[in-house]
């Protein structure tokens, strides 16, 4: 890795980096999109499209084109605040948007379509075989509807491993797949066994009290249910993407979707029991005692994960501070929600919109450059074949981190000018002295200072990494004072 150049140039010192420029220089994520990578996103595309537009088709040919409308209006309502939820979660490192609706696009499209037909067909077979429907409701829903919701987010994860760099990640991914089928699969409920049902028999008025009841029922009361049965595979994938071993990377995904159907066929076993014995007590219960304590813990689990990914990340940033390429204060200000948004307030401050947005992106990739190095601590990403692409990796996020933090650094006017160098603060005060000051046990200075040329990277050499002391690889040769 020594062979990266210095970012800065110590004959401009005096000097301040246009802000647009060095948000404009930092580097870009690696890969450009060619036709072979076109092509193929193009046919997903088509297919994404191709898949709604025949599940539209089919609805609206079932039910009509106004109980449709109406369906689609009362299913889209609670979409917002499930994707909002999902988002918020993962505001420590967001997804690109492109795989987020890559994965919202597969759950509400192509698997809501492989789903219809399968269900759908499968249906009609019972019936001639004499099986009741709820066969099909506890065993092959289940199967297929789980299977198809996970299929995006597995595609994505095979295709590219690196966007998933931990649990949240992958819980995202899969939530807002299941969030996309079960806004579909609500258009039918809605429209159809609510509003067009009722209204056949006994009018309008009739079909729009069924739509209240059915949106009670299914949205506000068990909205939670597919994003959370797919979730179970979103923590298999979660455990893969930090797995080193291929065998764990197979066997956790597939023990993720297994819960994820177990759960699934007991929802719709429960609810198929008290709709044929008319016990409604058979549901609450089942709602009550099972489905909302897994809910509950599913939320606590994922707040947990949230959190320990802020202590992660102020964890392995640490060892980054004590080669030089941060200040102990910058890692603090890292390991919660509420320090980065008083992190993002100061560099509005100090250095306007620019210096907002720059903080926003050098938080961004300082939380992946962490999780990178929990995952090569763990072993993933350092296989012969992944090593050149996981160092490359670290390289462009800390040439990234080292461009965004040139925008805001060195501009608070009550800050004293200061330089860290990996052990110690130099700190210029008044009288023109410059003194060498231990960093505190608890940081307390809440703005990052000018660092002095570091190290490479922290911990243990890879394959084709220089040793701790290799000459060349700083993140600045040039601290910009004021």
């Amino acid at each position: 890795m020594s062979d990266l150049p210095p970012a800065g140039n110590p004959q401009h010192t005096q000097a301040y980096p246009n802000p647009g420029m060095v948000l404009a220089a930092a580097p870009p994520p690696p890969g450009r999109l060619n036709w072979r990578r076109g092509l193929p996103l193009a046919g997903v595309i088509a297919l994404i499209a191709v898949c709604g537009l025949g599940v539209l088709t089919y609805v609206g040919w079932e039910i009509g084109p106004l109980a449709l409308t109406i369906g689609i209006v009362a299913a889209i309502l609670p979409v917002p605040v499930l994707v909002f939820c999902f988002l918020w979660l993962d505001r420590y490192e967001p997804e690109p948007v492109r795989y987020l609706a890559f994965c919202f696009g597969w759950g509400a499209c192509v698997a809501t379509a492989i789903a219809l037909v399968v269900n759908t067909v499968t249906s009609r077979l019972f019936a001639h075989w004499g099986l009741p429907d709820g066969v099909v409701a506890v065993l092959v829903a289940p199967f297929i509807e789980e299977t198809m919701k996970a299929l995006g987010p597995i595609l994505l994860f095979a295709v590219r491993r690196r966007t998933y760099s931990g649990m949240i990640d992958a819980i995202v991914y899969c939530g807002l797949s299941a969030t996309g089928f079960a806004m579909v699969e609500n258009i039918l409920y809605l429209g159809g066994h609510g509003y067009a049902e009722a209204a056949s028999k006994n009018g309008p008025l009739a079909g729009a009290t069924a739509v209240v009841a059915v949106f009670f029922a299914r949205i506000l009361m068990s909205g939670f249910a597919h994003p959370l049965f797919t979730s179970m595979t979103g923590i298999g994938l979660g455990v893969a993407s930090r797995a080193p071993d291929r065998r764990v990377r197979w066997l956790a995904p597939l023990a993720g979707l297994i819960v994820a159907m177990m759960l699934h066929g007991t929802w719709n076993l429960m609810s198929t029991l008290a709709a044929q014995s008319q016990q409604m007590l058979i549901m609450l219960y089942g709602y009550f005692a099972v489905m909302m304590p897994i809910f509950l813990g599913m939320v606590g689990f994922a707040l947990w994960l949230r959190g320990a990914e802020g202590r992660l990340t102020e964890r392995e940033v640490g060892e980054y501070v004590r080669a030089g390429w941060f200040t102990p204060p910058e890692a603090a200000a890292l390991s919660t929600l509420g320090r980065r948004l008083a992190a993002r307030r100061w560099a509005r401050r100090v250095a306007g919109d620019a210096g907002a947005k720059a903080m926003r992106a050098y938080q961004f990739d300082a939380t992946r450059l962490a999780l990178l190095r929990d995952g090569m601590r763990r072993g993933v990403g350092l296989e012969p074949d992944e090593v050149a692409e996981t160092l490359a990796e670290e390289r462009r996020l800390l040439a990234a981190i080292e461009a965004y933090r040139r925008v805001f650094t060195g501009r608070d006017p009550y800050a004293p000018r200061a330089v860290w160098d990996g052990r110690r603060y130099h700190v210029s005060f008044p009288d023109g002295t410059v003194r060498a000051l231990d960093a505190p046990e608890q940081p307390v200075v809440p703005a990052p200072v000018v660092l002095v040329p570091a190290g490479p990277p922290p911990g243990q050499p890879l394959p084709g990494h220089p040793g701790p002391g290799a000459a060349g690889y700083g993140p600045s040769g040039a601290p910009f004072y004021r």
